[in-house]
């Protein structure tokens, strides 16, 4: 592998590296300690757009996470990111919670059904048959179709869940029309996260627990990548994939030297 920057900025996926279902992964906590003390940028990064940023810094806090709101990235973020460089002070109909909505109303955008510019898809915890037949007339109606992430499940305590990407196949076989991605793998969140902080991807760094999402949006967005085996992806499973992490670690706790 040829000679890189070192690493002076870090974004990290939080399911699957930082937590799992609800509780810190050990070494987590002395991670963030260690890049807070560094003073070096750094993003906690999810692909979950029903929280927003504060929700977030208050639910990893009670974890014993101190993640400063600023330094939280979501695909909701990325989204109004998007549709603000795009098309500033448009309009959306949105199929999503607080995350989502608070950052399209924070750029400016009115929210409607009354031939808005885009549908947006997020995540939310009831997807209404309703909203989504909504959604479907709206897109064959002139709407340009836009979702937060390609996630087909999302956890639960239960097990799996519909995710919107489940929810973008069924509204994309109803219309014949496929969204625009904003969340991983598209490098977009990644490159925009990236420029909140003032960093440069020659000298960052992406660690995430799945080969699909976060490596493939890391190596994309030009970063080092790093796989952590705390979540999704195995070991045995990183052979399937034509590209590779930079380095594979057990977990978030041996990176801690790193920073």
């Amino acid at each position: 592998m040829p000679d890189r920057k070192p690493i002076e900025s870090w974004l990290t996926d939080m399911d699957g590296v930082l937590i799992h279902e609800g509780v810190p992964i050990p070494g987590a906590d002395a991670f963030i300690k260690k890049l807070r003390e560094s003073g070096r940028p750094f993003l906690v990064l999810t692909n979950n757009s029903i929280y927003t940023p504060r929700d977030l810094h208050a639910r990893l806090r009670r974890m014993g996470l101190d993640v400063p709101v600023d330094n939280i990235w979501t695909s909701a973020l990325a989204t109004a990111k998007f549709l603000d460089d795009q098309r500033p002070g448009g309009t959306a109909y949105v199929i999503g919670e607080a995350g989502l909505t608070t950052a399209l109303h924070d750029i400016g955008y009115i929210l409607t059904d009354h031939e808005p510019d885009y549908v947006v898809l997020g995540e939310t915890r009831t997807y209404s048959f309703e909203a989504m037949t909504k959604a479907v007339r709206l897109i064959l109606g002139g709407a340009r179709f836009i979702c937060t992430n390609p996630d087909e499940t999302g956890p639960s305590t239960e097990g799996p869940l519909p995710a919107t990407g489940s929810v973008a196949a069924l509204i994309t076989k109803a219309t014949g029309k496929k969204p625009y991605f904003a969340g991983k793998p598209n490098p977009l969140m990644m490159r925009t996260g990236l420029n909140a902080i003032g960093a440069h991807s020659e000298s960052s760094a992406m660690i995430g627990d799945r080969m699909d999402t976060d490596v493939l949006a890391g190596m994309e967005a030009g970063m080092r990548t790093f796989l952590v085996l705390t979540g999704l992806t195995r070991p045995e499973q990183v052979e399937d994939f034509p590209y590779r992490p930079s380095e594979i670690v057990d977990s978030i706790a041996d990176l801690v030297d790193l920073v």
